[in-house]
């Protein structure tokens, strides 16, 4: 190789991976086979992953102003890229139902973005999940913490527009 086509080849590669890791940091623009390597080692790490039943592995990206977005990754057992998916929405919300595992609402929507405990006789957790759309309104998942199960879920008051409070006279 002559100097000129080493100095073509660095450049190129140096473009690629500029691209790649500017497609790291918007994780729904990765192409399908790109490896489990290159996504952990890119401009950001996931959130969480988790382990999927055909031996592959979900990779979950928390983003956005008041993480409004979560991008999951799925991965084949042998590390490539297969789908990933914003799943922070109201399509997604609407399979949240009653006596599901929170684990399995963990792995289709990712970590909420805010945890409280509630109830008088029965004890739950609501997990609350904002959304692009959802201005003033979140996605709440009551979780029992007796049997870990959905309880109820649906669109709640998001507190963040309620503004500040007023101290009482």
């Amino acid at each position: 190789m002559n100097k000129i086509t080493i100095t073509r080849v660095a450049a190129a590669s140096a473009l690629a991976l500029t691209a790649m890791l500017s497609a790291c940091s918007t994780p729904g623009k990765l192409p399908p086979g790109t490896t489990i390597d290159a996504v952990r080692h890119g401009a950001r790490s996931p959130s969480a992953e988790y382990a999927l039943p055909d031996g592959g592995l979900r990779l979950e990206f928390a983003q956005g102003g008041f993480n409004r977005e979560t991008w999951m990754l799925d991965f084949d057992a042998k590390g490539t890229l297969v789908s990933s998916q914003q799943v922070l929405t109201e399509a997604n919300f609407a399979n949240i139902t009653p006596g599901m595992p929170a684990d399995e609402v963990r792995l289709r929507l990712g970590r909420p973005v805010q945890v409280f405990g509630a109830g008088w006789h029965e004890h739950i957790q609501v997990w609350n999940y904002r959304y692009a759309g959802g201005d003033c309104v979140w996605f709440q998942v009551s979780i029992r913490d007796a049997d870990q199960k959905v309880r109820e879920a649906g669109i709640g008051q998001d507190p963040a527009c309620d503004g500040p409070s007023k101290p009482r006279d």
